[in-house]
């Protein structure tokens, strides 16, 4: 969890009376895991569970149906059409999913309605373009590049300074920081890839948006409602705990190279329930004379492995077609590695500039149509070319 934040006007004591302009403030903790872990408290003007209406939103929920023949699949999101809107929440067109997560990408020119899932955390990858995350919690721009992480049931909307790409993953549980990178009493350690420092939260000033009648899309495990709440639920004045919104950029991952080729884990930047998730940044090659520098060929036994493909020269998959915004998987019973010549090519290398990111499950991984819709059929046969 991120770092304890007081914002706005709270009182010196919880759960005791706070008058704002005369009136009580109306108290919402918003607690993770039958409040044992990480929370928040928010100070409201209104009672935040104030509603005029309720009803229920017809939409497609994503159907993933199982890789089966088993086969890598080599995706391209720019062949992707539009989404059912153009904004970041239903303009998500689904890719990749089990019972634990499930892997959308979105092409948006226009900001989104406000929103809560409450079916688990999502983290949102920026791909490109420039947003503002409002919430509960206020006010936080991010931009390309950025991981950010929106707790679960948070009511939040993105707003957009122009035309955006994301990827997101819709996590059925709560994302974190990897453990092996904590101290006991959850301090980021000295030899972690990353620090507090490089973590950010909303500003420092809470939003406090009036109005009424406002319309609230709020996603569960039975799909989505529409609650009309008396209140604007931005009237936050203050609020404190460990339970928010926060941003992560790639660029500040700190990369581990060794003597030789290192294994997937010391790129770890987030866990959830079911998944990891790591960066590759540009970093220095393996500096042993004899060093295989591309990844070598491996059969992770256990997981599904998913690439997205941001930015750079992707060295191991030169000569497959992979290119900026691909997605590639390689399921657990495929045996992966560099493309051929990708060795060769990389021996008088000093550095690779790629940028991914990567999603391990644990779980099998199925396929919606419209990532079929968008697969290079070639790609399964791409290891058996010439090089």
């Amino acid at each position: 969890m991120p770092p304890y934040r007081r914002v706005g006007d709270i009182p010196r004591k919880r759960h005791t009376l706070h008058r704002v302009d005369g009136k009580v403030a109306a108290e919402e903790l918003m607690g993770e895991e039958g409040f044992s872990a990480a929370s928040s408290l928010l100070y409201h003007r209104h009672s935040p569970s104030a509603l005029h209406s309720i009803e229920s939103i017809e939409a497609p929920e994503p159907a993933f149906t199982a890789n089966s023949p088993l086969q890598p699949y080599h995706l391209r999101t720019g062949d992707l059409g539009p989404g059912a809107s153009h904004d970041p929440v239903l303009g998500r067109r689904y890719l990749l999913g089990n019972d634990q997560v499930a892997m959308a990408f979105a092409a948006a020119s226009e900001s989104s309605p406000l929103y809560r899932n409450a079916t688990g955390d999502e983290l949102v990858y920026v791909h490109s373009g420039e947003l503002v995350l409002e919430s509960v919690f206020g006010r936080m721009a991010v931009h390309e590049g950025d991981y950010v992480v929106v707790p679960s049931s948070t009511t939040h909307q993105w707003l957009l300074q122009g035309p955006a790409e994301l990827l997101i993953f819709e996590a059925r549980g709560h994302v974190d920081l990897p453990r092996k990178y904590l101290t006991e009493r959850g301090q980021l350690l000295e030899g972690a890839p990353f620090s507090e420092r490089d973590l950010r939260g909303p500003d420092g000033d809470p939003l406090v948006d009036e109005g009424e009648d406002v319309p609230v899309l709020v996603r569960t495990r039975n799909g989505l409602s529409r609650h009309v709440h008396a209140n604007h639920p931005f009237d936050v004045v203050g609020w404190d705990g460990c339970n928010y919104p926060f941003a992560l950029s790639i660029h500040d991952f700190e990369p581990i190279v060794g003597r030789v080729h290192q294994p997937p884990p010391v790129h770890q930047t987030f866990t959830g329930p079911g998944i990891v998730i790591c960066s590759f940044v540009p970093r220095l090659y393996d500096f042993d004379p004899n060093a295989v520098k591309v990844p070598y060929h491996h059969s992770n036994v256990d997981s599904d492995e998913v690439l997205f493909y941001s930015g750079g020269d992707f060295m191991s998959r030169a000569g497959s077609g992979i290119g900026k915004g691909s997605i590639s998987l390689h399921p657990s019973g495929f045996v992966h590695g560099p493309q051929p010549g990708s060795r060769e090519r990389s021996e008088d290398k000093d550095r690779t500039e790629e940028l991914a990111v990567m999603m391990d499950t644990f779980k099998p991984l199925g396929l919606t149509d419209a990532a079929r819709s968008v697969s290079d059929p070639t790609y399964p046969w791409s290891w058996a070319r010439r090089a």
